[in-house]
Parts: C-alpha cells; structure tokens; sequence
C-alpha cells in the first residue's frame, strides 16, 4: 500500500519532532487526585485540544463537575472509530526516589541501543494517547485526511476512579457512539510481541458484616457457650471453596465459558508456569482450580477472594474477648457472562445459609462491574492483529487480563461499542512509581501501529 508507506516514511522521519511534542505534555503537571494541580489538569486538556486543532480536528474542552474532557472528531469514509485515553497522572511520591525531575522528560540510554522516556506519565498514559495523536498528523501530513472516521475522547480522572465519566458519556452518548472504541491503557507481552486484550475480567465487591451478642462478651464467662461471630465468619469464608479450588457458591459458574483449546496453546507457548510467576513473590503452589494454568486462572477464570477480615481485639498484647461482631471484604472476579448482580445475590443467600438464628448479617454493596469478553476470532481483533504483525518482529498474541477497565465496560453497556485493547507498555515501566518510564521503541513503533491498524480498518 504506497500510501500507508508513504504514512510509515513520515511518522519515522518525523520521530524528533513527535518527542518534543510528547514532552510537552509531559511537563504539565497534570494530577488530578491533588487538587493543588487543578489549574494544571485543565492546561493539559487544552493543550491537547489545541494540538488536536492544529491538525484539523474539531476539538473542544469539556466542562465536568471534575476535570474536564477532551473531545474531538474528524471526519472520513469507512467506519468510526472511538479512540480513548488519559492525560491525568499519578502523583510523584516519593520524590526522594526519582532519578530525574518527573516532570522534565527526558530520553535515558539503557545501552544496547536502548533508550527510555523518563517522567510521569510517560506510559501512563501521556506516551500512549500521542503514539495515536502522532499516528492522525502523519496521515493529515501526508494524505490531507484520514483513513476513517475518528472521535477522540481524553479524560482528566482515569486516576482517581473516573467519577465524571459514566455522566459524560450517558450526556453525550449521541456524539460520542461509534462502531467500536480503540484504547492503548495495555501492555505489550515483551518488548518484541504486541498483544492485544480480548478479555477483561469483571467485578463484584461485597462486605459482610456478621453480628451475635449485644456486646463484647468475656471468654472465660462465655466461651463454648455464646455463638462467636469470628468462627461464624470465618466458617462461612471457607465453605467459599472447595478441596480442588472451585467455588462453591450455587449457579456461580452460570455464563462461565471454556476458553477455545487453540488459544489456550497459544497462552501455554508464553512460558509463563506457576514457577516463575509465583517463585517472585515467594510462592510455589498454585491455590486456584486444580488442572488449570496460570495464565487461564488469572486471565478466564473467576475468583472469589477475601481482601480483608477484621474482629475482635487486634491491638497490642491479649484480651480475652468473644467480639460481638466480624467483618470481611470479599471481591470476586468475573469472566464471560456472569452477571455481577447475580453473584451478588448468591453470596447472600450462601452466607445467609450459615448464619445462627440467634445471629444476623448485613452487606454493604461496594459496586461492580461485567466482564467483556470478545470472541477470538473477532473480525475486529483478527484486523488489528494482522497489522500488528506486519510491524513487529514477533506475531502478536491474543490475551486477557486480570483486571477490570472499567470504561470498556461503560462503551459497551451505554455505548453499545465494543472495544479494540491494544497498547504498547511493558510491565516494567514502572507506571504509579517513581521513575517510570516508557520505552522509546514502544513510541515510535506504536505510531507506526496505529498507522497500520487505521488503514486495515478502513478496508473493511
């Protein structure tokens, strides 16, 4: 395709110019949890409305009851695209801890040709959101236009939970829908292998509160005698798992699917063995569903996991106590189809089932979240990959992810989109710590990345 070449030619000739272009960014100190930055988190999104502007983007700045938006379109043939990202950052501390002032980029040589870009923000997600940027201003540079249709969407507080996102997108839903949402907030499998998500796990957050006596009791007058809400609490956690791993919880595994034997081949290829990921954290023994890898109990299996329990006296020395109330936080992961509201009600009624009468039990809803799951072989994910593979020394490999984003989840539930997860980050880029980084490979081939993914999607 001459004229993707011609696009490739001039992302790479114009490599100095994307750098400075990105360490502007990088030097507005855009934390949104602070509000001490506020004035800074708005410089970033008109920045970047101007930067938009100048490469023939009708770009404004939103107003929302927290920072505000950057939204901008671009007209073009072919499909409409949805790209997101995030200017916002974490905050710096320790400083103490940062090789270099966060917020005066630079280019660091790693040796061996290798070179870094040091500063806030620099992967998280400054470096990521221009790799797109710089990807439109080559092809307006070259051929006046773009490939398809593009709607870009910034937001200032992915950092801080997005709490004026869901708002936003439910008020704009009409200008912001399009066929389906690109996001590059994701991480290369290694530095030569691109990857793509096609799964992210969802998640439903619940605490329990187990109530006996009316007060704290004395063990010596008591115990044996008066039900101990600890052991109650603490029976009820157990019975959340079988002896192989599995969760117990009737109709939990409803909507759960088989990951296609190909794919997990392809995960099994990657190397990743309970040795080397547990063996860092000082482990050994994988404690999910027996018979199952790593990679598929952390990328498409669901979990149900105690995150914190609290009870009784915990303070310094002994106090013989029966305490007159437990408590714990459970969250589970989801994959597939579970309904979050439905493993919600489950638990209930599981812990319910264990509770004494003479006891009782409260919950606290702490929200949740659906899966996204897109099919393997996705016309979307096979496009995008076949692109990929043309830019990268190694094919890319389809994978999921332990977490949840909570914005794929938002495109596709007021949206109707779904979405295409692929960014160019590596796990040691140290995002949300001192000296993060973003590899400077990473930047240039994820330009040229875009390039290819927007001209392949345009031919469909």
């Amino acid at each position: 395709m001459p004229e993707l070449d011609a696009v490739l030619s001039k992302i790479d000739s114009n490599l100095d110019q994307s750098i400075e272009n990105l360490f502007a960014l990088l030097r507005i100190k855009s934390i949104s949890t602070d509000p001490g930055y506020k004035s800074d988190c708005r410089k970033a999104a008109e920045w970047l409305a101007a930067d938009l502007q100048s490469i023939g983007f009708d770009a404004t700045v939103r107003d929302t009851g927290g920072h505000p938006m950057v939204v901008g379109h671009h007209q073009g043939d072919g499909p409409h695209v949805l790209f997101y990202g995030h200017y916002d950052v974490q905050p710096v501390d320790p400083i103490e801890l940062w090789e270099t002032d966060p917020f005066e980029p630079g280019l660091v040589d790693m040796g061996g040709g290798r070179k870094v870009i040091a500063a806030r923000g620099a992967c998280d997600d400054k470096g990521q959101l221009m790799t797109f940027v710089e990807a439109c201003r080559a092809y307006k540079a070259v051929l006046g236009t773009l490939p398809c249709r593009v709607t870009i969407l910034f937001e200032g507080e992915e950092e801080t939970g997005s709490p004026s996102l869901k708002p936003f997108l439910e008020a704009n839903a009409g200008e912001l829908k399009a066929d389906f949402a690109l996001v590059c907030d994701t991480n290369m499998w290694d530095r030569q292998t691109p990857a793509i998500s096609a799964g992210l796990r969802g998640l439903t957050e619940e605490e329990i509160i187990v109530k006996a006596a009316n007060r704290d009791l004395h063990s010596g007058y008591y115990g044996g005698v008066a039900a101990n809400p600890i052991h109650i609490l603490a029976k009820a956690l157990a019975d959340l798992h079988d002896a192989d791993g599995s969760i117990t919880i009737p109709g939990f595994y409803d909507g759960v699917e088989e990951t296609p034997p190909d794919v997990l081949a392809t995960w099994d290829g990657l190397g990743r063995t309970a040795q080397s990921v547990l063996g860092e954290i000082g482990l050994s023994v994988p404690s999910g569903e027996k018979g199952r890898s790593v990679l598929e109990l952390t990328w498409a299996r669901p979990t149900a996991e105690v995150n914190g329990i609290h009870g009784g006296y915990t303070g310094t020395g002994f106090k013989t106590v029966i305490p007159a109330q437990a408590s714990a936080k459970v969250s589970f992961r989801l994959v597939h189809s579970q309904d979050p509201e439905k493993i919600r009600a489950g638990f209930r009624a599981f812990v319910k089932e264990r509770i004494p009468g003479d006891c009782s039990v409260e919950f606290i809803n702490h929200g949740g979240s659906p899966a996204i799951q897109l099919p393997y072989d996705s016309p979307l994910l096979q496009t995008a990959r076949k692109a990929l593979n043309d830019e990268w020394p190694k094919p890319a490999v389809m994978i999921a992810m332990g977490g949840s984003i909570p914005i794929v989840g938002d495109f596709q539930s007021l949206l109707g989109m779904d979405s295409l997860l692929a960014g160019f980050g590596l796990a040691d880029d140290r995002i949300h710590s001192p000296n993060e980084k973003y590899e400077l490979s990473s930047f240039h081939k994820g330009q040229r990345s875009w390039a290819r993914i927007l001209a392949a999607i345009s031919q469909q």
